[in-house]
Formats: C-alpha cells, sequence, structure tokens
C-alpha cells in the first residue's frame, strides 16, 4: 500500500530534476554564449575599454569625494588612477588575474550588471549616485557572492589610490615621516 501511495510523488520528483537540470544546462548554456559575445574584462592583463568604463564608474563612486572638482584636473586624475589600476593587476598572480577578469567580463554585460549589481544603467551612462547606492546594496547583502564582489571592487580601487603619492594631498596626508 506505500508503494502506491508514494507512487505520484516519484513522477512529481522526476518532474522537479527534470526541471533543475533543465533550467542548470540553460543557464550554462546562455552564460557561456554571453562570455563568448561579451568582450572580455582583461585583455593582456590590462582593463579593456568596456572594463576600464566600469572601473571609472566605480572610482567615481569610491573614490569621487576624495578626487579633484570635475575638469581637467580630475580627468587626468582618473586616468592615471587607471593605469595605475592595470599595474597593480598585472602584478596579481595569474589566478586572481583570471578571477577578476571573468568578474570584469560579467559586469560589462548587462544581464551580468543587472543581475550581480542591479545596476540598470549602463556603465558609461550610470550616475556616481546610482553607482554608490548599488555597491552599498552589494556591501550590506546577505549573499557572500555580493560582499565579496563589492570588497574586491572597492578594495583595489583603495589599494590604487591610496598607495599613489599624488592622492596623499587630496587626503591630507604629508607622506610618511623622513625620520
Amino acid at each position: 500500500m506505500s508503494s502506491t501511495a508514494s507512487s505520484p510523488a516519484l513522477p512529481q520528483r522526476r518532474r522537479f530534476l527534470k526541471l533543475g537540470l533543465g533550467a542548470t544546462v540553460l543557464l550554462a548554456v546562455a552564460g557561456a554564449g554571453t562570455a563568448l559575445l561579451s568582450k572580455p574584462g582583461l585583455v593582456e592583463g590590462r582593463l579593456s575599454a568596456p572594463a576600464r568604463q566600469l572601473m571609472r564608474a566605480i572610482t567615481l563612486a569610491v573614490c569621487g569625494d576624495l578626487l579633484p572638482p570635475e575638469g581637467p584636473a580630475r580627468e587626468a586624475r582618473l586616468s592615471s588612477h587607471l593605469e595605475q589600476v592595470d599595474r597593480q593587476i598585472a602584478g596579481f598572480p595569474p589566478a586572481l588575474r583570471a578571477e577578476l577578469g571573468q568578474l570584469l567580463t560579467l559586469l560589462g554585460t548587462a544581464p551580468g550588471r543587472i543581475g550581480l549589481m542591479g545596476l540598470r544603467s549602463p556603465w558609461a551612462e550610470a550616475s556616481t549616485a546610482e553607482v554608490q547606492a548599488r555597491l552599498q546594496s552589494m556591501g550590506r547583502s546577505g549573499l557572500g557572492l555580493r560582499q565579496q564582489v563589492f570588497h574586491a571592487l572597492r578594495d583595489l580601487n583603495c589599494l590604487v589610490f591610496f598607495n599613489d603619492p599624488a592622492s596623499w594631498p587630496l587626503v591630507g596626508y604629508p607622506g610618511p615621516r623622513t625620520s
């Protein structure tokens, strides 16, 4: 009697398993297709053009108040900062560089940007306030992956910014003691 009572549940479980397997295959194919169609985050160890736009937006969100006011001095400082980000990435171990490249590739796509960050605007069009809000949301997220992405993006920018002697006067740091 127990076998007839459980038999309706078996086909239902099989349907759920098939649905789960089908969804997994679909997501894998969609992810692979997106990766193939999108531009890579890193090209020869340097930020690609889309990744550069992404990191520019993140830099403005993380360090914006510490940068010179809008104008040529700010643009020159941003350009220098992004070059230093490239140099920093070049010094990373290959495995870390590969993971960062994958992250930048994913965030460079609309589905990745929307799904992971919740940012609907393209990077070049997103306001600094939008990017700041999305980063703050990621930092407070209950999902460990979103928190890791937040820390990776914020920490990379802070590492480069505060390690640069050109940034020290902008934050009131006189530099290391000479004695």
